[in-house]
């Protein structure tokens, strides 16, 4: 299938050719505090990262049956609490997008989040978010991917725990611009025995859709490995502290471990260069220094006819190659040369 070039997400190219677009992903990480959300996105700022990802979710939407709890770990020790309790109180009110779409524009980086209503996406419309983000548990809202597709705003779509039926369903909700589709393994965190990234150029070739994906390792490893099996885009949760309370600290980055999975993705793609087989431009030297020439093995007096057995091979380069060997063989020299000398055409009569 033939893959979607590319498109614009706020001042970013995304796609072949450009650099990986690095969202870090605040999610749920406020923990219903603007003043800790701004905070963490004044941090990703120093980072290096492109975008910022909150989630502008009404629990409601997703969750009813208030007897579920969800364990998690906080500094070490493990904690149970009401999935919506947990939900409820890391909720964002509409002023707190506008705010925060203001704080991240203010250092210089994009605003994306992920709804889980239309309303939710109107809402991210009226306030210019740079994109939307659909979650992996929303794979399956048709309804909400179809909304999406009609706001008119870029759109990314996380694909973990998806059949391959369900990513294609997804992908005919959007029959004008393609999705972004973000490879994913919903496991907090994701063990690397589990992470499959080969996915990223199936992804992209079975939809023709430009890939990504979204990391739930610990490390930077898998981020840079994906950057190298063809991912756009990366996303990775982010936190000031690993120690605050919440579900998603523990297994989310720090200000200096985003800094370093940028660095390590901004190394692969200087690593990847370029596809063409010729040697790399700083090889010039090396070739005049490493590669062998045609060399005279003995010390031969003007008039001599080269035979074969008079040629070895050598360093420097810069000579006669020794793939021209043959064509040296019964010439006749027009001076003498000693033994060690470069041949060059000049040498023969």
């Amino acid at each position: 299938m033939k893959r979607f070039d590319g498109l614009r997400i706020g001042r970013h190219h995304v796609g072949p050719g450009h650099p990986c677009y690095i969202i870090a992903e605040i999610g749920i990480n406020h923990n219903g505090k603007r003043d800790l959300g701004e905070q963490i996105i004044k941090a990703a700022a120093s980072t290096g990262a492109n975008a910022v990802k909150f989630q502008n979710y009404r629990t409601e939407d997703f969750l009813s049956d208030k007897t579920l709890t969800y364990r998690y770990v906080v500094d070490g020790h493990s904690k149970e609490q009401s999935q919506f309790d947990l939900f409820k109180q890391c909720e964002m009110s509409y002023e707190d997008l506008v705010a925060y779409r203001k704080t991240a524009e203010y250092f210089g980086l994009d605003f994306i989040s992920t709804p889980t209503s239309m309303r939710g996406v109107d809402d991210l419309v009226s306030i210019d978010a740079a994109a939307i983000k659909n979650g992996s548990d929303f794979l399956g809202n048709l309804p909400l991917l179809k909304h999406m597709a009609n706001s008119g705003l870029p759109t990314i779509v996380s694909t973990g725990m998806a059949t391959a039926e369900e990513i294609d369903e997804a992908v005919g909700c959007f029959p004008g611009q393609k999705p972004i589709l973000l490879h994913c393994i919903s496991m907090y965190p994701a063990p690397m025995s589990e992470l499959n990234l080969l996915k990223i150029p199936t992804l992209a070739s079975a939809t023709g859709c430009l890939t990504g994906y979204s990391d739930h390792s610990l490390g930077s490893q898998s981020a840079a490995l994906a950057t190298a099996l063809g991912a756009c885009v990366i996303e990775k949760h982010f936190t000031l502290d690993h120690a605050l309370p919440g579900p998603d600290h523990s297994m989310s980055t720090t200000p200096q471990e985003m800094a370093e999975l940028v660095r390590s993705i901004r190394e692969a793609e200087m690593a990847l260069g370029s596809s063409q087989l010729a040697p790399a431009a700083g090889e010039a030297h090396s070739r005049d220094q490493y590669r062998l020439s045609c060399v005279a093995d003995r010390n031969l007096s003007a008039g001599t006819v080269v035979a074969e057995n008079d040629i070895v091979y050598h360093r420097p380069g810069g000579g006669i190659k020794p793939a021209e060997a043959g064509s040296l063989v019964g010439r006749k020299l027009g001076h003498a040369v000693d033994r060690g000398h470069l041949f060059k055409w000049s040498d023969f009569q």
